[in-house]
Formats: C-alpha cells, sequence, structure tokens
C-alpha cells in the first residue's frame, strides 16, 4: 500500500499528520507514507527526522487584506493543483490524507480530481480555511471536536474521531512520572507553564510574577516554565533581577524536551489553548488554566478553549484580561483548592479519545479498500 500526506506550516498541521503515518506504518507490513509540504515549512524539521520522504509544492497563503501578494497566490493554487496531479501519478497513492494548512489544497484537489479517496483531519474546534475550501474534494471528514460539524457545509462525510497524539502520554502515570522526575515526596503540588513554543512575553511575565509573589514564598511547589525561544533571554533576565535562581523549587527554562513525562507529574498545568495540547491535557486528566494565543487566525485557541471552560473542563483567560490580580487569584485558587482540580480533571477526561490513530486508521484503510472495489 502507498500513502500520501500532507500538512504543513505549524506543528499543529505536522504533528497529527506524522502520528497518523506512524501508526500506519506500526499496522501495515511494507506501506510506502510519503509527505507533501512547502520548503519553508516546520515540516521540513520534523518529517524527515522520522524517516518520511518529503516532496515540496510551491504554494502560499491569501492574505486577508488587499495585497499584490495574493495574484501569486491564485497563480500558485492553479499551476500546484497541476504539479501535484504529476506527483501523484508518479508515486500512485493508495489514498491522500491531509492535515490542514495551505498546502493541503493543491494535494487533495489533485487526487480528488484524479478519483484518488482522500480524507481530512481538522483538530480544531472551527475549521481552517483550507478545510473550507476542501471539503467538497474529500470523501471523509474527521474531526476533534463534535462542534466542529456545526460548521461543515457537508456534515455528512463528517466523523468525530479525536485528535492523534504521541503514545508516550498514554504510557504514563502520575506517580511513576513524579518519581522519575525526582520530585515524589519532595513536593507537595507541581505547578507546569509554557506559553508556546517561540514563546509569548505577557505570559512569561505573569508566570514570573507568580514565582515572585507566591511560589518563592511556597517551598512545598515545585514550579517550571517553559519561556520559549524567542522570550528566553529577556525572561531569564527578569528572574534573575528578581533572585528566584536561588530557589531550589522554581526552574525557568527555554523550553521542555520532556513534556510528556512532565505533564504527567503535574498537579496543574497553565498552556495556550492549541488543539494537540488540549488533546494531551485531556488525555492526561489534567486540571488546566488556557491562555489562548491571541494572535491565529480566526481566534481558533480561544474556540478551542471556550469548548472546554463551557464544561467545566478548564479556566479561560483571554491575554486582553489578564489586568492585575487575575491570574494570581486564579492560579493561587486551584492550587489550594484539590476539588475544584479534581472536579476539572474528570471533566476534562470526556474529551480525551484515547485511540484515535486506531480509530482513524481503521477509517483510511476501509476508505482505501472501499476505492478499490
Amino acid at each position: 500500500m502507498k500513502v500520501l500526506i500532507t500538512g504543513g506550516g505549524t506543528g499543529g498541521h505536522v504533528n497529527p499528520a506524522i502520528a497518523v503515518a506512524n501508526i500506519i506504518k506500526s499496522n501495515i507490513k511494507d506501506v510506502e507514507i510519503a509527505f507533501v509540504g512547502t520548503s519553508h515549512g516546520i515540516e521540513n524539521k520534523l518529517v524527515p527526522k522520522e524517516g518520511y520522504p518529503l516532496f515540496h509544492i510551491e504554494i502560499q497563503g491569501l492574505k486577508r487584506s488587499l495585497s499584490l501578494s495574493n495574484i501569486k497566490t491564485f497563480y500558485l493554487a492553479y499551476t500546484s493543483v497541476i504539479k501535484c496531479k504529476k506527483l501523484i501519478r508518479e508515486f500512485q497513492p493508495d489514498f491522500v490524507f491531509g492535515t490542514g494548512g495551505y498546502v493541503s489544497w493543491p494535494v487533495i484537489k489533485a487526487a480528488s480530481q484524479l478519483k484518488i479517496p482522500t480524507a481530512l483531519l481538522n483538530c480544531d474546534v472551527v475549521p481552517g480555511f483550507a478545510l473550507k475550501m476542501l471539503e467538497k474534494y474529500a470523501d471523509k471528514i474527521y474531526v476533534n471536536f463534535d462542534e466542529t460539524i456545526n460548521y461543515l457545509k457537508y456534515p455528512n462525510k463528517a466523523k468525530r474521531v479525536g485528535n492523534p497524539i504521541r503514545d508516550e502520554f498514554f504510557s504514563l502515570e502520575y506517580s511513576e512520572a513524579r518519581e522519575t522526575l525526582g520530585i515524589d515526596g519532595k513536593y507537595k503540588l507541581f505547578l507546569l507553564s509554557c506559553g508556546g513554543s517561540m514563546g509569548a512575553e505577557r505570559i512569561n511575565n505573569e508566570c514570573i510574577d507568580y514565582m515572585n509573589s507566591y511560589v518563592s514564598k511556597h517551598p512545598e511547589i515545585y514550579h517550571v516554565h517553559a519561556t520559549g525561544a524567542i522570550e528566553y533571554e529577556a525572561a531569564r533576565e527578569k528572574f534573575n533581577a528578581y533572585g528566584l535562581d536561588k530557589y531550589k523549587n522554581i526552574e525557568l527554562v527555554e523550553y521542555i524536551y520532556d513534556m510528556p513525562q512532565k505533564m504527567a507529574a503535574a498537579d496543574l498545568v497553565i498552556n495556550r489553548a492549541g488543539a494537540n495540547t488540549l488533546s494531551e491535557l485531556a488525555v492526561l486528566k489534567k486540571p488546566c488554566v488556557l491562555i489562548p494565543s491571541p494572535n491565529v487566525t480566526n481566534n481558533h485557541q480561544y474556540k478551542n478553549a471556550k469548548v472546554l471552560a463551557d464544561k467545566n473542563a478548564a479556566v479561560l483567560i483571554e491575554e486582553k484580561n489578564l489586568s492585575e490580580g487575575v491570574f494570581y487569584d486564579t492560579v493561587t485558587d486551584l492550587l489550594e483548592n484539590k476539588s475544584k482540580r479534581d472536579e476539572m480533571a474528570e471533566n476534562i477526561s470526556d474529551f480525551a479519545v484515547n485511540d484515535a490513530g486506531k480509530i482513524i486508521f481503521n477509517e483510511l484503510y476501509t476508505l482505501a479498500k472501499s476505492k478499490k472495489i
């Protein structure tokens, strides 16, 4: 069997695609899997690392405002479909699977026109622009949230399957993770916070202020905060200015490389609200404070977080509402109220689909076989 997968631009598109590729590879002997992306997306780091070949297509996103670059966008939207048809004829996939990003557009459209089975995965609550444009071309649309189906023009094609995430999140247990990290019996509570891989100045400032005003006075609490790559130096300067480097229960890092381990061990998590993060929190049953990024298309992180907040499965704070005292009061209340954390943990677990990867694999396998009959 041959499988062509597309999706790029952000980790939110690429990581689920890789998770699906890995489960296909583990279930089908001698399967051949290839990816299609752009030459400048994060897929160029993530996909080759997993050992999959990556084909490049030149395509770019449509600007929301009037821009001369949109002329090129429309030109590439036309020519890239032609190039994708050539690629697909040469590779001859049994089906094509897309996880979003503008690179999905020419690949899925070309496959559909060539009568190759196609399927899309949308992990955020609100469908992205590419998915909206591709609905009519896809045979199946898989979603992470039930609410997503209400946004679709072709809801009959849709099915909720969850969001495929890394296997490590399913194999870790709270006390075992704490023991591995060396904090079991040493600290009563573990607070884990971050603002995305690149960083968020507002979240960094709030977390460092909280370390200074509260955590430094509570040695029973262990707090690790990841600043992100861009903001690390500025955050470190503020951290050191407060004298927080002398506290053993407080850590400031640029990036958390063992996120499954640390998230499993945490008692409370502060994070953004990307679909992958929410799926990981749900699988691990973690109470959380979500501060959505305001700098994403269609404010989709806010809409993701709102679904959980409405079910008392998370606390939602928008960046614009991080006025003085809101962050402090919210986090302190949760740290000091175990019953609230326990209730949130149970509620967020309702959003978990523990076998999402396997469900998607079975769906795709059935789709491929049905088209051959």
